[in-house]
């Protein structure tokens, strides 16, 4: 049979047919397989874990196959209970797989304490971001006498005055005595004494 009367024949298409039904199949099993062992479109949305312990996180997370990994603690964040999550990464919502490891930060158990810097005589401009910068907060703002303008006099915590090296907690709020500008003095040399008598001189009596 000549190769012209062999492509045109029966038997041509019937093997054709039989090798592309067999490719089919051989491609069914293969992507069957390939889902079973990726687990290939089924994702799990990752759960909201703020504020939980990192025993309740693992129980959690247990439940929907998934792992996790502690990065590290972070500073304490009083809207959090001690010892929980206060980030996560993914973030809740997020569609992964099977295994995903969650990163999670866990709240400090309380405020650490920080050192009062030097800042008497600085200015109010340069006091502020220096208490923030440390984790402090700007407290209340008196003013007294004193030709310094705006010049920090006094740090005060509680009532209490500070100096440099005093430790507080961090997110304490502290109070700055400043200078009003409007102090005077006056040279005692000059003073005069308004309220003193003129004294009058008597005169002698004639003899």
């Amino acid at each position: 049979m000549s190769l012209r009367k062999y492509l045109t024949s029966r038997v041509f298409f019937l093997q054709v047919l039989g090798a592309a039904a067999i490719i089919a199949v051989l491609g069914y099993l293969f992507m069957h397989w390939l889902t079973f062992t990726t687990d290939h479109g089924h994702e799990i949305a990752v759960p909201n874990l703020a504020k939980l312990t990192e025993e309740q996180v693992e129980e959690k997370l247990d439940e929907l196959d998934l792992d996790y990994v502690l990065l590290d603690s972070v500073d304490y964040r009083s809207e959090f209970p001690k010892f929980s999550v206060v980030e996560q990464d993914p973030l809740p919502g997020t569609m992964v797989k099977v295994g995903r490891k969650i990163y999670i930060k866990i709240n400090a158990s309380g405020f650490s304490s920080v050192r009062i810097p030097d800042l008497i005589d600085k200015t109010y401009r340069e006091a502020v971001p220096t208490l923030k910068a440390l984790g402090l907060q700007e407290g209340t703002i008196t003013y007294i006498p004193n030709l310094g303008k705006d010049m920090v006099l006094e740090l005060r915590y509680k009532g209490r005055n500070l100096k440099a090296g005093d430790r507080v907690l961090k997110a304490s709020k502290i109070d700055l005595v400043l200078g009003d500008g409007k102090a005077s003095y006056v040279d005692e040399s000059e003073a005069i004494d308004s309220t003193a008598a003129p004294i009058e001189e008597t005169p002698a009596d004639e003899q």
